[in-house]
């Protein structure tokens, strides 16, 4: 049941009456959003869920420790035992195979070790990499004192499950989902408008403009380069650049507004990253969520930027390279993260050596953003192909100054220029018009609604692509 679906927006609709039908009674609320999220995880594979079940259960008794604990070594090993068993989850599930692959191609037969010639072939779980994220962040927080450690279990078994996010994230902190439970949910006229607004500005998003790039060009291209010309490949490149901000943003975009929906505000996960003017800024930009999560649980703990100047570029080296195996189990993620985190230690080197420009002229300014989105459609190939032989012959395609571009149909162009422009636009105006359409009267939102989605239709592919991040 893809966000996307018809099959997701009738079941909204479902949840939201009964929801706002209980919703000053806590415990019909609670059920009423556990069971649909339940539901709704259940609707894509039902085993993990039971590999979920038991991680909360293990950090719900832990937490429980942690806020009954007097001795700060008991806690520090209560917390220490839940970032393992919530990384263990995740090594398990998501990495053995990886490890067992790298293992039997680097240990030679001579050694006499024994490593296991067939795949495992664990099943992993949908959204593990999202759940284990929020799980540590949120007895972290326990341990640090910025979370409350008294939730009962349905609480933190929901806070992990939140249908809106459970997917593909965006990766919530306890303050932002957790600790509103127990307040009675409210939801004016306005707030709902623009909750509806923000879905629909997801779709189009997903449907038209990230499915069309991905459907028109990136998929042939990269399935099979040497059949297109250097500058087509150049093109698939960018269009996937912009087809992942398009789909992720999309998808966050509508989690965002299915938990407006319901009373709650999460925080937002993009800001228009490629307009960043160096690497830095784009991390700022990108994936919030998880950048955040990396700052707050992995760069500080390492020492962050309180340490010499070797030890913080070890330290940015290090974020990144982890940062990119969370995407998959795959070394070309690793690979794509070094890059990203020699370009910061670089940027963070010139900083150094030159200060921060307090006004930079715009020049200047255009330039930075040029060379960064350029690094990112590069380095996006390697996120893109399957292996790094694929990578490389692309590269290698792209450089081959092959001349032609018959391949990129109009709609292809069309939706490439949308993308830039819309990701370039004031967010004055995104503001503006969704202020406007909730002053518009009920039916006069219906109908524009109905005609965005006959527009949907009319545009999109003809079969809905599931999430690029689903993945991962």
């Amino acid at each position: 049941m893809l966000s996307h679906s018809l099959q997701y927006l009738v079941f909204v609709i479902a949840v939201f009456a009964l929801y706002w039908a209980v919703h000053r009674h806590y415990w019909p609320r609670m059920l009423v959003l556990l069971g649909a999220s339940v539901f709704f995880y259940t609707a894509f594979t039902p085993f993990p869920l039971l590999i979920f079940l038991a991680g909360v259960t293990v950090d719900h008794v832990l937490v429980k420790g942690m806020g009954r604990a007097q001795s700060p070594g008991v806690r520090k090993l209560l917390v220490t035992l839940s970032v393992v068993s919530n990384l263990g989850l995740l090594a398990g599930f998501k990495y053995l195979e990886l490890l067992r692959q790298t293992a039997l191609s680097l240990i030679p037969a001579s050694w006499g070790l024994h490593v296991r010639e067939t795949p495992f072939d664990l099943i992993l779980p949908l959204g593990l990499s999202f759940y284990v994220f929020q799980a540590i962040s949120y007895t972290v927080d326990v341990y640090r004192g910025k979370a409350s450690s008294e939730h009962s279990f349905i609480e933190h078994l929901l806070y992990m499950l939140f249908f809106p996010r459970v997917v593909s994230g965006p990766i919530i902190r306890a303050s932002e989902l957790l600790e509103r439970f127990r307040d009675v949910p409210t939801l004016t006229p306005e707030d709902g408008g623009r909750a509806m607004f923000r879905i629909a500005v997801g779709l189009v998003k997903k449907l038209v403009i990230a499915d069309v790039l991905g459907s028109g060009i990136v998929d042939p291209v990269f399935a099979a380069p040497d059949k297109y010309a250097s500058a087509e490949c150049i093109v698939a490149a960018v269009a996937y650049t912009f087809e992942l901000y398009y789909d992720f943003s999309g998808y966050s975009d509508i989690a965002l507004g299915v938990a407006a929906l319901f009373g709650f505000k999460f925080p937002e996960n993009f800001n228009r990253p490629y307009l960043a003017k160096n690497v830095g800024e784009f991390w700022n930009r990108w994936h919030m969520s998880l950048s955040t999560w990396l700052r707050d649980y992995l760069y500080r703990p390492l020492g962050g930027n309180r340490v010499s100047k070797p030890r913080v570029l070890f330290n940015l080296m290090t974020v990144m390279v982890l940062g990119g195996l969370w995407h998959g189990a795959d070394w070309r993620f690793a690979v794509w993260g070094a890059v990203h985190g020699v370009a910061l230690g670089l940027t963070r080197c010139w900083e150094w050596s030159v200060g921060k420009p307090e006004n930079p002229g715009v020049p200047r300014v255009a330039a930075g953003m040029l060379a960064t989105f350029t690094l990112v459609v590069l380095t996006r190939v390697v996120f893109r192909a399957h292996s790094m032989t694929d990578a490389g012959e692309f590269y290698a395609r792209m450089m081959a100054g092959v001349p032609g571009i018959a391949n990129v149909s109009p709609l292809v162009w069309g939706m490439l220029a949308a993308a830039v422009f819309f990701h370039a636009v004031p967010m004055k105006l995104y503001t503006v018009t969704s202020e406007a359409f909730v002053r518009m009267p009920v039916p006069v939102r219906a109908m524009a609604l109905v005609v965005l989605g006959l527009g949907i239709r009319h545009l999109a592919s003809v079969e809905a692509r599931p999430y690029v991040y689903l993945q991962f």
